[in-house]
């Protein structure tokens, strides 16, 4: 059974796209996150506000592709450069998250009033992930939390070979999908 997925909407103003998040950003938003900020990338939009008032926590995995699309991973680019982050209103709890994992300095930190309800529009995922794409996804995350941060390969080692072996698995189980992820050294 797939965790509940936080729900997102979204809101195009000028130079910046709101994203409003409300629940729990994990493993299952993760995709629909991530297919979101890339598709507004390729239509060249680069500044991203993400409202987090209504968002108790955020996972590793979540937390993971968040870093990554700053940087401009997985196609999240534009004209070159990588998306911009604001994060409006995040907890204490987030925000610790974040800087635990040494990753809050990405992201510019924000606390003012919401935009009203009313400017945004929900966010529906085309499909829902499969069990073998939120274990990919949550694999090139938890690389890139290593990968930025050399404190976090202690954190993530044991749970990235996991990943890979139950990715393996999974492929072995239905060849016709393929793994698509490379051996890490």
């Amino acid at each position: 059974m797939n965790p509940p997925a936080a729900t997102m909407k979204v809101a195009v103003t000028g130079d910046a796209v709101f994203v409003r998040i409300a629940g729990r950003a994990n493993i299952a938003a993760s995709d629909a996150f991530k297919s979101l900020i890339c598709g507004l990338c390729a239509r060249g939009h680069r500044r991203f506000v993400l409202d987090l008032a209504g968002c108790p926590v955020m996972d590793s995995t979540f937390l993971g592709v968040l870093a990554g699309l700053s940087h401009g991973v997985a196609g999240a680019r534009v004209n070159g450069a990588p998306p911009q982050f604001e994060l409006f209103n995040p907890n204490d709890r987030v925000l610790g998250l974040l800087d635990n994992l040494g990753v809050l300095e990405l992201f510019k930190v924000v606390q003012c009033a919401p935009m009203k309800d009313d400017a945004f529009q929900a966010v529906t995922a085309a499909t829902e992930a499969s069990k073998a794409g939120m274990t990919r996804t949550s694999l090139e995350a938890h690389r890139v939390l290593m990968d930025l941060n050399p404190e976090n390969v202690v954190r993530f080692k044991d749970v990235a070979r996991f990943l890979e072996e139950d990715l393996k698995r999974q492929s072995a189980q239905q060849p016709w999908m393929g793994s698509g992820v490379a051996g890490r050294a």
